[in-house]
């Protein structure tokens, strides 16, 4: 699947939108992808996740025994791409500020796993993530995301799969530029308003 055929299907899905966002890092952007909105349609997160399973496949040369997700932007992608793979998947979910297993989830000593997220920006959910599948004892052999918005420069520490990889300026609150400090700002993602 190409860059612009991967752009196309969150252009349909109106899931991908310009104006002045808050990102869940705190960072400013002028575009922002929905990935919620992408993947409601059963048939295109299929589309979406096959075509990630294969950039997966031929990055990741371990076996992979389960995929591991960070809520809630993971869950849905993580869960597809487990089907995808012909694995399990399990999500971790913030309590108290930290990622962690809950629900009966658990990951076996030694289990190789992979960490799936919607978008990578900065990492730090990711590495969160990573982290947290360490704790519980698995290994984690590879990540993936179905956009990498650091345009390849964010470092989890493990191969990443990236279905695109888009190099999208973000800025500290403190240095907007002119055209976005005009706009007022809204924080779509899990962690914002509605």
């Amino acid at each position: 699947m190409t860059q612009n055929e991967v752009l196309d299907e969150f252009r349909e899905a109106g899931a991908l939108l310009e104006g002045h966002f808050i990102l869940s890092s705190g960072l400013h952007s002028s575009r922002y992808l929905q990935c919620a909105r992408v993947l409601m349609d059963p048939k295109r997160a299929a589309r979406l996740c096959a075509a990630l399973a294969e950039q997966v496949r031929a990055l990741v040369h371990s076996p992979i025994e389960l995929v591991a997700s960070p809520a809630m932007g993971g869950v849905v992608v993580g869960y597809e791409m487990g089907r995808q793979l012909g694995v399990p998947s399990i999500f971790f979910e913030r309590v108290d500020g930290k990622l962690t297993l809950r629900r009966g989830f658990s990951i076996d000593k030694g289990a190789r796993v992979l960490m799936v997220e919607d978008i990578v920006t900065t990492g730090l959910s990711s590495r969160e993530c990573i982290s947290g599948i360490a704790e519980e004892g698995g290994i984690t052999v590879g990540a993936a995301c179905l956009i990498d918005r650091s345009g390849g420069k964010a470092d989890l520490g493990v191969p990443l799969a990236a279905l695109t990889r888009l190099d999208i300026p973000t800025h500290a609150a403190d240095s907007l530029p002119p055209e976005l400090a005009a706009m007022p700002a809204v924080k779509p993602g899990s962690r914002g308003l509605k």
